[in-house]
């Protein structure tokens, strides 16, 4: 069944052209990705399929199946800013959708008469199993404040309160815009997991690699105005195009070879044609456009020399720092050694922007100290991206550093040609940075980095909006890059290609000293969850388990939403006690007072909490 269908669909702004009569077909079990470089027209080609853009030209074709639920998820989402999570989330005409939601709202306002008609409703449209699915939706993608105004939230938050929205209603077709952005790792790979389903057709733009490695079977590249298919994942993708630009560049050289043999046909012919000459001037013209058509191959490079570096690198001494009651770090020492290659992991929040602040000496630590040797000089790509009077060329932003860049080689490279090699003809380098695409303001603040020639290079998410190509020659720099090499991303295959090293993060100031990539990494600590969960259970609770196991009734059902309320009480009631710990004047007898409070309040908890996990294992 067909989902999908473009026809000489074209799309230009002023001279340039993006794409031009492009033709696409997606049908059932489809998994697609659009790749490109930066600038090349992938998100307004999904505009043009949503609606939001127009097709140029009287005879475009942009088909979506009616017979089907299809939805979108565009890089920037519109939603309601006056309206909840909650309310967001569910706007939906699907009565099963509107029950979980009904029945939500009536255990957040504690309305016990309200949720048992819900609790009935669910029932009656066996819809516990979406109420289940939808609570793994929110819970991945951390959406735990449902009340919460979406005019309140980050842009992070509300792209992934988008995507939320879009999987619980299980579509049959999912158009997607970078979807793993403003995710942290855990989301990615759930995510990853959730659209490998077999009823799912996707149509996707991303440059998460193992994304297109382990959940699509075609990609499709736009070149020049022009779609190129290659079946199969990245891998298929990588060899098949490479086998695709060597024969393009021997057809061109042919049409080339022809052009010239049927130019000089043409300069000895006399003015007097006959039809069958007619025909083959005709055919010259077309061989002509071919064989002047000048080939798109260029290329990324970088060879920028890299300061010496001494015999002390970076040196951290029993360094802390913690905001309020949030702890950063906690006595961490390390001593930086010549080449060294670590990647910097954990959850969103958990401080990995502070720390590269702390060792760049941006900010200071509450106690310990940062030893910086004589010869290092860092070079430090940051998330907030390349700060800069958008007012100004592209071409002053470089000058302004410097007119000349030493080589690799030893030789100097001018502004102009170093904007060359970063894919910065010279007409653009006159363009205001103001009119920079997304992809291309990350490219030049790259370039400015490396041009003060970093032997210490820290780098917070480099990847967010460059294109793959430009990934991959930014890799192959960095694998032969001389220095010391920090890494923060949720970029999954840039972190194992580049580190075998990792700081992770576990929170309360604790960091956990890992030698080894980020694969294996994740592959460890799959295993000892297992390894901790197998401990706990003997053999008669997983019987126990096996004969409850879909025979909860009714009755529980109630018994889960009422410990939920209760388990949130309790958890207030237990902040609310050790917040009034920190007030310095309490007499030793309020101290012991709030002391047995506090241990009766963990101890309901504790009780409670066995009992809801019982009765969710059962559910």
């Amino acid at each position: 069944m067909q989902y999908l269908l473009l026809e000489n669909v074209s799309r230009s702004y002023g001279d340039k052209v993006l794409f031009k009569n492009v033709n696409l077909s997606i049908s059932k079990g489809d998994k697609i990705a659009l790749v490109a470089k930066n600038g090349s027209g992938k998100t307004t080609l999904l505009k043009v399929i949503s609606g939001e853009e127009g097709s140029d030209g009287e005879h475009a074709k942009i088909i979506i199946s009616k017979e089907i639920r299809t939805s979108m998820l565009l890089q920037d989402p519109i939603l309601d800013d006056d309206v909840t999570v909650l309310e967001a989330c569910f706007d939906s005409d699907n009565e099963a959708i509107i029950a979980v939601r009904d029945y939500e709202r009536a255990i957040n306002l504690g309305d016990e008469v309200t949720m048992q008609k819900c609790m009935t409703r669910i029932e009656d449209l066996k819809a516990w199993d979406l109420e289940s699915r939808i609570h793994e939706i929110l819970d991945k993608l951390k959406l735990s404040n449902l009340e919460q105004k979406v005019g309140q939230m980050s842009g992070g938050q509300k792209k992934r309160l988008a995507l939320a929205k879009i999987l619980i209603e299980e579509p049959d077709f999912l158009i997607l815009d970078e979807p793993t952005n403003h995710l942290d790792i855990d989301m990615i790979e759930w995510l990853e997991n959730y659209l490998q389903q077999p009823n799912l057709t996707l149509f996707m733009v991303t440059h998460d690699r193992y994304f297109l490695e382990r959940v699509c079977n075609e990609i499709i590249e736009l070149e020049n105005g022009t779609l190129f298919t290659y079946r199969g994942n990245y891998s298929d993708y990588l060899e098949k195009r490479e086998a695709r630009k060597l024969n393009d560049a021997i057809n061109h050289e042919k049409t080339k070879k022809l052009f010239n043999k049927e130019l000089e046909w043409m300069r000895r012919q006399p003015q007097a044609r006959t039809t069958k000459a007619k025909s083959r001037i005709d055919d010259f013209y077309e061989i002509k456009e071919k064989a002047l058509t000048k080939t798109d191959n260029s290329e990324l490079k970088i060879n920028i020399a890299a300061s010496r570096l001494g015999s002390k690198i970076l040196e951290a001494h029993s360094i802390s720092k913690h905001f309020k009651d949030k702890k950063i770090l906690n006595s961490f020492t390390y001593k930086f050694k010549r080449g060294e290659r670590i990647g910097l992991v954990g959850p969103n929040g958990t401080g990995k922007s502070t720390i590269l602040k702390l060792l760049t000496q941006q900010i200071q630590p509450d106690s310990g100290k940062i030893v910086v040797g004589d010869t290092i000089v860092f070079g430090y790509y940051t998330q907030d991206g390349l700060v800069v009077n958008e007012d100004k060329m592209v071409i002053d932003v470089i000058r302004d550093i410097a007119d000349y860049i030493p080589l690799e080689n030893g030789q100097k490279l001018s502004a102009e040609s170093l904007l060359e090699r970063f894919l910065f003809p010279r007409p653009q380098q006159r363009v205001l940075v103001s009119q920079l695409s997304g992809g291309e303001k990350r490219r030049l603040y790259l370039l400015t980095i490396l041009m003060k020639n970093p032997n210490f290079l820290i780098l917070d998410e480099p990847t967010n909006d460059l294109d793959i190509l430009t990934l991959n020659v930014l890799e192959e720099y960095l694998l032969d890059f001389a220095g010391c090499l920090i890494i923060v991303t949720h970029d999954r295959y840039f972190m194992d290609k580049l580190v075998d090293h990792l700081f992770v993060l576990e929170g309360d100031g604790n960091i956990k000293d890992y030698n080894g990539t980020y694969s294996e990494y994740r592959a460890w600590k799959k295993e000892s969850v297992k390894i901790q969960q197998d401990l706990k259970n003997d053999d008669s609770q997983e019987q126990t388990k096996e004969e409850s196991k879909g025979k909860i009734s009714f009755e529980q059902r109630k018994e889960v939403a009422k410990l939920e309320k209760e388990i949130k009480k309790l958890e207030e009631k237990r902040l609310e006690l050790t917040s009034k710990f920190d007030d310095i004047t309490l007499s030793p007898e309020k101290i012991m007072e709030y002391s047995k409070e506090l241990d009766q309040v963990n101890a309901q908890l504790e009780e409670k909490e066995e009992k809801w996990f019982e009765l969710s294992e059962m559910l």
